[in-house]
């Protein structure tokens, strides 16, 4: 087992530094940063894209541009719980495998991902992927 820490410190009014396992700095605050709430799927998406480019990358995949969104839906009053999560992949490339985008993101969200991981027995998850050909838009879901 492995064991990791981060760190937020109070800076002044509600602005907070947090701080990943490596140090790495992230403001959290209103409007000029992140809110803790965006963290959630924030984490989910960032897992997610880095797992999906490293398996596309190593299939030599050749992909020119990914992006990947999440939509959350929450509770309207207090907690404002996470109920939904919808995560759409959006890939650019040449001649890229449909079958190896699809499979990618399969392994990601059942296997690689620790966020999804955790996730999906709390919150809703859902996922599609659109690929994007020069001149033409194909649109999956996994």
């Amino acid at each position: 087992m492995t064991t990791e820490s981060v760190s937020v410190e109070w800076v002044r009014d509600q602005v907070f530094l947090m701080r990943d396992h490596q140090n790495f700095p992230v403001v959290m605050t209103q409007p000029m940063g992140v809110s803790g709430a965006d963290l959630l799927p924030l984490s989910l998406v960032g897992c997610a894209i880095w797992d999906v480019m490293a398996i596309l990358l190593k299939q030599k995949q050749r992909v020119s541009r990914c992006e990947v969104l999440a939509e959350s839906e929450r509770d309207a009053d207090p907690p404002w719980q996470f109920r939904r999560i919808r995560i759409v992949y959006h890939l650019t490339g040449k001649k890229l495998d449909e079958k190896a985008v699809k499979r990618a993101i399969h392994l990601v969200e059942e296997k690689y991902c620790s966020v999804y991981a955790t996730l999906k027995g709390a919150v809703e998850l859902v996922s599609e992927y659109h690929i994007q050909e020069i001149g033409s838009e194909e649109l999956g879901k996994s």
